[in-house]
């Protein structure tokens, strides 16, 4: 570092460089600091935001106003948010404190575009209403759920779920085009399981309603022609834990 300094003290009692200040900027920034770059604040801004919504997908933000970086230096860099947006959308601002080398040296809100890259469910053949979800009949398409918030996610669906309407050859799937496929129908008899703790009753009762895997469901005994609730279990089968 003395050989550094000295090299250029050399340099600016021959003129080329300007002034003292340079030479300790020049040094710091040897010493290891760096200036708090866009790039920088955009890809703090993004991990931020996908910690604090949980987001699934590739998030990318561009900053709506013009930014200028802090005129300095440092060690290490760190980005606090001070408030969120309530919710995560196309356009959000998002108050923040930039801290150099531990220090706090400015505050800001930041107004930024997002976007929300994930793939999505695309009827890849005329859909049948009702018939069971079926992947070969579709294909993925990149999209952003910020635009299209209502759009099936390619990581969702199996053979649970039902296609509930038909959908033409070429469209995103929505979330309103599939339901889970009932387990137990309206007006089937079924198989009841009571169980209390190591102790287990069987019995049939008839389907008052419709009901998919892990829904509550009401059920009549055929004898007494009582109702009561029971959980969905299988196919045709619920259970009641007392």
């Amino acid at each position: 570092m003395k050989t550094l300094r000295a090299l250029f003290l050399r340099l600016v009692c021959a003129g080329f460089l300007a002034a003292a200040p340079a030479v300790a900027e020049v040094a710091q920034e040897a010493a290891g600091a760096t200036p708090f770059t866009r790039d920088q604040l955009l890809s703090n801004l993004t991990r931020k935001l996908s910690e604090q919504f949980s987001l699934d997908g590739d998030l990318q933000l561009e900053l709506i106003r013009p930014w200028a970086s802090p005129a300095r230096v440092a060690r290490t860099w760190e980005l606090q948010v001070l408030e969120f947006p309530s919710v995560p959308a196309a356009s959000m601002m998002v108050r923040c404190r930039i801290l150099a080398d531990a220090v706090a040296i400015a505050e800001a809100t930041f107004v930024v575009r997002a976007q929300l890259w994930r793939d999505a469910w695309v009827a890849r053949q005329p859909i049948t209403a009702g018939a069971t979800f079926d992947p070969a009949a579709l294909e993925t398409r990149r999209v952003d759920l910020f635009r299209d918030r209502d759009v099936l996610p390619a990581a969702v669906g199996d053979r649970s779920y039902i296609f509930a309407r038909a959908v033409a050859a070429g469209r995103l799937m929505t979330w309103r085009d599939i339901a889970r496929r009932p387990l137990v129908k309206k007006g089937d008899l079924v198989e009841v399981s009571a169980v209390d703790g190591l102790l287990a009753v069987t019995m049939k009762a008839l389907a008052m309603e419709n009901g998919a895997q892990g829904d509550t469901v009401t059920v009549r005994n055929p004898e007494s022609r009582k109702d009561f609730a029971a959980m969905v279990i299988d196919e045709n089968r619920v259970q009641v834990r007392f």
